[in-house]
């Protein structure tokens, strides 16, 4: 009977432990494209004589298709599978990478809204997909994809300078090279084809999606996200130029800010195990804006010395990895099936990209305006107050229900 028992087992097993990889590879496409391409956009703008703004709109770029594409994504998976959608998130970036090693200037930017349509894919369904088949560990996994989304993304970032220069592969070969991953993902997630069915579990679909841009705790996630994947991105682009700003050297910021993004990797993992044994989150919703109140509040104080400056450094980024996971937690935690999953991911993708997109460039104009970092500073611990309120109310336990439909304490605010 045992080994009845194993036999019929095993099929699952193995289905569930070829999925969890293709979910971890699919996760790794989801930022490694995007942070590849920083450290080296001095060197495309050279080699393509752009200017700085056309530069910079290249990530500016990725994150409109991000917020854009977000809401749209729910509607694909529900005509065209869950799983097939995904496979086309993993060819739209793969042909993305490979057209912006083309020689002309418009695959450069193609390719990069390729990129940022497949991403965009990617980061409203896999959530979901973590809430339709691993309801069970949604903590786990939902730690294992945000850390292995921010791992190779600072990997990518690290190894662009190596690989173009020291390995002489040049700037389109060291962003080309990331095709090699997305294609292995998409080889990993060609068997998901055959277990597909239907995206999402029967129920209000239709509902659903229209309902859930009228509620107020989606709202609250959404802005929650939108503050936390704004004030991540501000740090990409800005810590820096605000340490030199204190008399720190280039370099030693530069090493700094990749400090900031590996020491979130713990808590994005930890995070999620550790809130989802709990009906309310928002205490760590608190500790985290607690920790970017500080660290923000470090820097606009802190003078040239590297050690201290270290310390608000390690703070934002346990903050901004925590901040990520827990948001992503939220679309789990707060809907009641899959499809509710994905409809708040992609609602909170659309609202915290748009926001993304154009914070960077507001601090800078900020900057400029005012002739120091002093103010911009002010404006980020402001924020993360902003973050603690919206933080506090997406922790409560409550459930994100379609307007009409929603539960008492939704309707109530209670």
């Amino acid at each position: 009977m045992n080994r009845i028992r194993n036999r019929t087992q095993r099929p699952a097993r193995a289905g569930s432990v070829l999925l969890l990889v293709g979910i971890l590879l699919l996760a790794a496409n989801l930022r490694a494209p995007i942070t590849s391409l920083g450290p080296l956009i001095g060197d495309v703008r050279a080699d393509m004589s752009l200017s700085n703004g056309a530069a910079g709109f290249l990530t500016t770029l990725a994150l409109l298709f991000f917020g854009l594409l977000s809401p749209i994504a729910p509607r694909l998976a529900r005509k065209f599978g869950m799983e097939t959608t995904l496979l086309a998130s993993l060819l739209l970036i793969t042909a993305g990478i490979l057209l912006r090693t083309f020689s002309h200037v418009s695959a450069l930017f193609a390719g990069t809204a390729l990129i940022g349509m497949g991403i965009a894919l990617g980061n409203v369904l896999v959530p979901a997909l973590i809430k339709r088949d691993f309801a069970a560990r949604l903590g786990p996994m939902t730690g294992l994809y945000s850390v292995s989304m921010n791992l190779w993304a600072a990997v990518a970032s690290g190894l662009s300078i190596p690989l173009a220069e020291s390995a002489g592969w040049g700037w389109r070969g060291s962003l080309g090279c990331w095709a090699l991953l997305s294609a292995m993902a998409t080889i990993v997630w060609l068997p998901q084809l055959r277990a597909r069915g239907t995206a999402f579990p029967a129920g209000r679909h239709k509902t659903a999606a229209s309902g859930i841009w009228r509620s107020k705790l989606a709202w609250q996630i959404s802005l929650f996200m939108g503050l936390q994947s704004l004030l991540f991105y501000i740090n990409v682009s800005w810590l820096p130029e605000i340490l030199q700003s204190r008399g720190i050297s280039g370099s030693t910021s530069g090493w700094l800010l990749s400090l900031m993004q590996f020491v979130s990797l713990p808590a994005t993992f930890l995070i999620p195990i550790l809130a989802s044994r709990y009906r309310r989150q928002d205490v760590f919703a608190g500790a985290i804006a607690l920790l970017l109140f500080i660290g923000y509040g470090g820097l606009w104080l802190a003078g040239d010395r590297v050690w201290l400056a270290s310390v608000w450094v390690v703070l934002l980024g346990i903050a901004a990895g925590a901040a990520f996971s827990l948001s992503v937690l939220f679309f789990s935690l707060r809907t009641n099936q899959a499809q509710e999953s994905a409809e708040l991911s992609g609602m909170a993708q659309s609202v915290g990209y748009l926001l993304a997109s154009v914070g960077p460039i507001a601090l800078g104009l900020l900057h400029d305006s005012v002739g120091n970092w002093t103010v911009p500073l002010a404006v980020l611990v402001a924020l993360s107050v902003c973050l603690f309120g919206f933080g506090l109310a997406s922790g409560r336990d409550r459930k994100v229900r379609p307007a009409g439909v929603g539960s008492v304490a939704e309707q109530t605010g209670m």
